[in-house]
């Protein structure tokens, strides 16, 4: 071989090297193995899944298809955690603990695990103001026109995307009319919400600011910030994402996510890279800083706990909740918290009837106008994708048939809670579309099918 090769060859290491070192290959595979210890351990020990279907849907998603040869996974149901590796490296471990959902643990330091009697905390000391919505046993659609709806929103397209929808519910007037669930799963099977988790931390905002003890035009309670500019950035730009930190979702998300034990302490140190108020960006991280937010303001992780069930899940009468926190003891409040389709559509009602629950304001006043209220040119609102924008996507939904006044939490893989208060209706859908607009279409249909079922 001549130097010339031999140059060339230097070369290309070199090159491949720096490219390691900058893009870190071995990070996004570690990020890859985090997603499948995480989820399969979520849906097998919480929503009681089989792990091997759960796994098989799970590598199908878009970032994992090109991994999914080298992709193993191993479930100990004795110490209830399971495994994941890329052609057995790069490995992740995700571990259950009773109430609390699945962390992942990274080295060998372990977990902060709160200490609180989740028993205790699901139990109300009044009656819920909502009551009840449905019996004990599904709700068959009540006339042709429903069944048939909900007939569209299981149904799968001959090739992929495949649509895989998990369970729907109907709530009109503040009852279930219909609803429909997949093999394996029930009315009381919580099922992960994914970013409808961030329209929980808004509500938890909102029943902060209803106490007074949080304004969404206060400056952020971030210590880390008070010596520079971003002590500017106010409470409602981490609600809308116009915070102006380098905190883009395709960039932050998963490194904060799967490799990252404190969430919030990764967020924190973001630069800016405009003014506040000025740029919006997608941006789990923003919400995980509301979520330490709330943390410290009801006073550390057990209270967060106990704050979330005594005022928003009991009070909503929502009862097959796991809230999921980070290796810190934060509440994960970008992703993770897992619901059953009532509670997630009980959720839905506490907007519908603008945050207001058996007489009692839990929202602070116009907290529900101001969510679903546009951010600059976009369709998002605070924590809730909006229809009430001029935004091309909000247009085009309106024509598909999602009402005008229509706003929705939205999470990966096609989790939706429609809020609809003009037609006194909440649709939720949950499932693992791989479609790359979370089969919006489909939604849509089910949307304007039920309309015309329930009529004016």
């Amino acid at each position: 071989m001549g130097w010339r090769s031999w140059t060339a060859v230097a070369l290309l290491l070199t090159v491949s090297a720096t490219a390691c070192i900058i893009y870190r290959p071995d990070r996004t595979i570690r990020i890859a193995t985090g997603l499948v210890a995480h989820n399969v351990c979520a849906k097998t020990f919480v929503s009681g899944l089989d792990p091997q279907t759960v796994f098989s849907e799970t590598i199908e998603r878009p970032g994992l298809r090109r991994l999914r040869t080298a992709l193993r996974f191993h479930v100990d149901h004795a110490a209830m955690s399971v495994d994941a590796s890329a052609a057995w490296m790069f490995g992740s471990r995700a571990i259950y603990h009773e109430g609390l959902g699945c962390v992942l643990r990274h080295g060998t330091k372990e977990p902060y695990i709160l200490r609180s009697d989740i028993d205790a905390l699901k139990v109300p000391k009044s009656p819920p103001l909502l009551g009840e919505i449905a019996g004990p046993d599904v709700v068959a659609p009540s006339n042709p026109a429903l069944k048939a709806a909900l007939d569209h929103a299981f149904e799968e397209p001959a090739e992929p995307p495949f649509r895989r929808t998990k369970a729907v519910v109907v709530v009109h007037d503040g009852r279930v009319i219909a609803e429909r669930y997949a093999s394996g799963i029930g009315v009381n099977t919580p099922l992960p919400g994914f970013s409808m988790t961030k329209s929980v931390t808004n509500a938890l905002i909102g029943v902060l600011t209803q106490q007074g003890l949080v304004t969404p035009s206060m400056p952020a309670p971030i210590p880390e910030w008070r010596g520079d500019l971003r002590r500017e950035i106010e409470v409602e730009q981490l609600l809308r994402m116009t915070t102006g930190l380098a905190l883009d979702e395709a960039s932050s998300f998963g490194q904060m996510v799967y490799l990252t034990d404190d969430m919030a302490g990764f967020a924190v140190n973001a630069t800016l890279v405009a003014p506040p108020g000025t740029r919006w960006a997608y941006s789990s991280p923003t919400t995980q800083l509301l979520a330490r937010i709330i943390r410290d303001a009801v006073g550390g992780p057990e209270q967060s706990l106990a704050f979330a069930w005594r005022e928003l899940f009991n009070p909503l009468g929502m009862r097959n909740v796991t809230l999921e926190f980070d290796a810190t003891g934060t509440l994960q409040g970008s992703t993770n918290m897992l619901a059953s389709a009532r509670d997630w559509a009980r959720f839905g009602l506490l907007f519908v009837n603008d945050g207001v629950v058996g007489g009692k304001r839990l929202l602070h006043e116009d907290w529900v106008d101001f969510s679903a209220a546009a951010t600059l040119d976009t369709d998002y609102g605070a924590g809730f994708l909006t229809n009430r924008s001029e935004h091309e996507r909000a247009k085009e939904r309106v024509r598909l048939g999602i009402p005008r006044d229509a706003f929705f939490a939205a999470g990966d893989l096609g989790q939706r809670i429609v809020i609809m208060p003009s037609q006194r209706l909440v649709v939720v859908r949950l499932g693992d579309s791989v479609d790359p607009e979370g089969d919006i279409k489909g939604l849509a249909r089910l949307v304007k099918e039920v309309i015309a079922a329930v009529g004016p």
